[in-house]
C-alpha cells in the first residue's frame, strides 16, 4: 500500500532510539500517523515540526497497519512562529484540536481553515469559528439558526448551555443567568469586538469541554486558556 498526500503536522513523539511517529493532517485522508525512520537525525528535525506543511509518502504493507512516512519538506513555520507567542499558543491549539479528530477520516475543511489561522495574524473570531466547525465535525455541533423557544430565526442573542440551541433575545430574558451570549457575527459574519471575541471563545470552549474534553477524560488545553485572554484584549 502506498499514496503520497500534503499535509499539516500537528505533532510528533518519539520512537525507540531514534525514529519518531509523526502526526499529520493529510487532504484527502484525514488525521493519519506514520513511522519515519531516523526522525530523531539532526537532517529531519527542521521539518518534523508541528506546524510545518511537508509532503508525505506512506506505505505499509496492509491498510490498517501503522506504516512509514517519507518526508519532505514544503513550507516552514516554526521559525516564525516562535517569534510570536500569540502565533505560536495559536498554532498550539490548532494542532491539539486536530489531533481530537478521528483517525483516517477526512475533514478537509477544518484543515483549510486551520492552514489559514497558523498563516494569517491572529484572529479570535476566525479561531471561535474553527472551533464551532470543530464541534460540527465532531458531532456535537451548534445549532444557531433558530430560537429553541419560539422558532424565530431574527435576533439570536443567546445559546442554551445544554441543547447548545440558540435562543432569541425576547426569550432570554427571563434567563440570562442560565444562557451563554451568542456574538451576532457567529451568525451573521460581521465585524468582531475583543468582548465579542471573548463571548465567542467562552461559548465554543464551554461545549468543546462539556462534549470532548470531559467526555475523554482530557485536561482542558491550558494553551487555550492564554490565547483566549490574549485574543480578546483591547488592540
Amino acid at each position: 500500500m502506498e499514496w503520497t498526500g500534503e499535509a499539516l503536522l500537528i505533532g510528533v513523539r518519539r520512537h525507540g532510539e531514534s525514529s519518531v511517529i509523526a502526526e499529520a493532517v493529510v487532504a484527502g485522508r484525514g488525521r493519519h500517523l506514520g513511522l519515519v525512520r531516523g526522525g530523531r537525525s539532526t537532517k529531519l528535525a527542521a521539518a518534523l515540526q508541528p506546524g510545518n506543511t511537508v509532503q508525505l509518502t506512506w506505505r505499509a504493507r496492509l491498510e490498517d497497519h501503522l506504516g512509514t512516512f517519507t518526508v519532505e519538506l514544503l513550507q516552514a513555520r516554526a521559525a516564525e512562529l516562535i517569534a510570536d507567542r500569540t502565533r505560536l499558543y495559536l498554532s498550539q491549539l490548532v494542532c491539539e484540536h486536530l489531533r481530537l479528530l478521528p483517525e483516517r477520516d477526512p475533514h478537509d475543511r477544518l484543515l483549510g481553515m486551520a492552514l489559514r489561522l497558523i498563516e494569517s495574524p491572529p484572529d479570535g473570531a476566525a479561531l471561535a469559528r474553527f472551533e464551532l466547525a470543530l464541534l460540527d465535525d465532531l458531532g456535537f455541533g451548534l445549532d444557531l439558526t433558530s430560537c429553541a423557544v419560539s422558532g424565530t430565526t431574527d435576533d439570536l442573542t443567546h445559546v442554551s448551555p445544554k441543547s447548545g440551541r440558540a435562543v432569541s433575545r425576547a426569550a432570554a430574558a427571563p434567563y440570562l443567568d442560565r444562557l451563554l451570549p451568542l456574538p451576532s457575527f457567529l451568525t451573521t459574519r460581521g465585524n468582531a469586538s475583543p468582548h465579542d471575541i471573548a463571548d465567542a471563545l467562552r461559548l465554543t470552549g464551554h461545549f468543546i469541554e462539556a462534549q470532548v474534553w470531559g467526555a475523554r477524560q482530557l485536561e482542558p488545553s491550558p494553551t487555550r486558556e492564554m490565547l483566549a485572554t490574549l485574543l480578546s484584549q483591547e488592540r
